[in-house]
């Protein structure tokens, strides 16, 4: 009771429901399953849960990411599978639930967000480092694989396209995080020494997405130091963007495997060749496809849970020789959203993901304008949003940067 009064029973809750979702996005489902329901047990044990309450409506950021799974509900006015319907609309609960924690319950302290972003880049790069002794275990097998297009598996058995962003992120925020005031020398030097095997993960293995936002990161941070007329640091990461892919192509056979697998697999589409058992091939028909399905449904689509169906269907009309196990939904988030939102569902993405950027207490916070660049730059490649891993990846970040972060803004404007 004594706990519960003071708060932090809920506050110890939500830090294990942190602590859980770090977990479950790198080894356990049932994990990402289990921390949004912590995270609500957390918000329901605030000893001033009414006056939070009035928190949660006020908060732009929580109320963006409810509009979600309202706009979800609506579709089902119009949707013709109420079957995954039913199954989308429980997924998206998460926007509801992982909102809810991060404005309802006690918050976290400095100390323990510090420890929470420390596990984040820590457990990412212990997972980069077994996978990358797999991989040294027979490098020559791997890099055959990876020219046939294929990936490396990842030790834990996650999805690789998300791993690929996680380890983007965790190389970034461990070098942001060890300049924490709170950080200790030896958590400073086990950050730096994190961030560097992600890094190093991440080129090793050549996984193509995770390149492509560790890249774009790079030069979001090279743009804004420079800006702020920090030459010499700016510079040198300059230099660092130019030299390092190159190096990186010169020195690393799963790098220069990875290259040769692209081009070839474009010069199939380019060349009007079987593209069967191509990806990014595919991934340009799957464009094509969903250009044609959004511009029959421009408006609000043809709902989120009829958005594979319609793509089917459009194959069927122009299947570019794909067989229909090949045939696959586009890998591009921001298409997806047209094809089962229209318009409003486009519109919906884009203020969840650049809204926040007008907030000046949130332009302060690099880790926020870092996490949504790479997020939005994965999503020009791929849907996250509609993989479980991907989802509660977006989600929990979001929750634990920007919900928390506008409720820390609005209750010091208003003291």
């Amino acid at each position: 009771m004594q706990h519960y009064l003071s708060g932090r029973l809920s506050q110890y809750l939500l830090l294990l429901a942190c602590l859980a979702g770090i977990a479950g996005l790198l080894a356990s489902r049932a994990l990402i399953a289990i921390a949004p329901i912590v995270g609500v047990v957390a918000a329901l044990t605030n000893p001033q849960l009414r006056h939070a309450i009035l928190g949660y409506f006020r908060n732009g950021a929580a109320m963006r990411a409810a509009a979600v799974v309202v706009f979800l509900l609506v579709s089902g006015l119009y949707t013709t599978d109420l079957l995954v319907w039913r199954h989308e609309l429980f997924r998206d609960l998460t926007w509801l639930a992982v909102p809810l924690a991060f404005t309802l319950a006690v918050p976290l302290t400095r100390g323990q967000r510090l420890a929470v972003g420390s596990g984040f880049v820590l457990s990412v790069a212990a997972v980069g480092l077994i996978t990358l002794a797999q991989y040294w275990q027979d490098p020559t097998a791997a890099n055959e694989d990876i020219l046939l297009g294929r990936n490396m598996p990842v030790a834990t058995h996650i999805f690789h396209i998300t791993f690929g962003v996680m380890l983007a992120l965790g190389a970034f925020w461990g070098m942001m995080l060890r300049r924490h005031e709170l950080a200790r020398p030896w958590l400073r030097a086990a950050l730096l020494g994190a961030a560097a095997v992600a890094a190093l993960t991440l080129h090793v293995l050549a996984y193509r997405t995770g390149l492509l936002v560790f890249y774009a990161a790079l030069l979001a941070v090279v743009v804004r130091l420079l800006m702020r007329r920090n030459l010499v640091l700016g510079l040198a990461l300059l230099v660092l963007l130019m030299v390092g892919p190159w190096a990186a192509y010169r020195g690393l056979e799963s790098v220069r495997k990875r290259v040769d697998s692209s081009l070839w697999d474009v010069r199939q589409f380019t060349n009007e060749h079987d593209i069967n058992e191509t990806s990014l091939s595919r991934r340009l028909v799957a464009i094509e496809t969903a250009r044609q399905v959004i511009a029959q449904h421009w408006l609000v689509g043809v709902a989120p849970a009829d958005a594979r169906a319609a793509m089917m269907h459009q194959y069927d009309w122009q299947g570019f020789g794909l067989r229909t196990e090949n045939r696959i939904e586009v890998h591009n988030q921001f298409l997806q959203a047209m094809v089962g939102g229209g318009v409003l569902g486009l519109t919906l993405l884009l203020a969840l993901m650049f809204w926040p950027l007008t907030r000046p207490w949130a332009r302060r916070q690099p880790a926020i304008g870092l996490f949504l660049l790479v997020q939005a730059a994965s999503m020009l490649v791929d849907a996250p949003l509609d993989l479980q891993l991907g989802l509660n990846l977006f989600v929990f970040g979001y929750g634990f940067l920007i919900v928390a972060g506008e409720r820390q803004a609005t209750q010091e404007l208003a003291a």
